[in-house]
């Protein structure tokens, strides 16, 4: 299995279906909390799910169940936290929810995905860290 992030922010949508299409990605795992409001552009859910089955030709999933909690989001973005803090408490939830064995029962069965955050060039995203944890599971396997 292969496993990438790519930024739903500061991006365009040619090099942002580019990046899905060169890693072959059959599955656009969405991780972000929040997903429907308009500063979204082509990303908004209703729409990245449409644009990833026409263009890129694989499964679109939003699953909130690899975001952080919004207060922990809150946190992070308030600035109340840095990400390294944030980067802790979010394997804690993630943990917690038994997230990672359950990854591998959910989407076990795709080659590659490719895994949509937040990250913009002054803050890091969630899902960065989730690809790390993945990525560590996957060699345990």
């Amino acid at each position: 299995m292969q496993i990438n992030v790519l930024s739903a922010y500061q991006t365009d949508a040619e090099d942002f279906f580019n990046k899905i299409i060169s890693w072959k990605a059959d599955l656009v795992l969405d991780v972000r909390l929040k997903n429907t409001n308009q500063l979204a552009g082509f990303t908004k859910q209703e729409d990245l799910a449409y644009f990833t089955r026409v263009i890129a030709h694989a499964t679109y999933v939003h699953d909130v169940g690899y975001s952080p909690s919004k207060t922990l989001l809150d946190e992070y973005l308030d600035h109340k936290i840095d990400y390294e803090e944030y980067f802790a408490e979010y394997r804690e939830e993630l943990e917690s929810r038994g997230a990672i064995p359950a990854f591998f029962e959910k989407y076990g069965r795709y080659d590659s995905i490719a895994i949509v955050g937040t990250a913009t060039d002054k803050r890091r995203s969630h899902a960065e860290e989730l690809k790390v944890l993945l990525e560590a599971a996957l060699k345990e396997r």
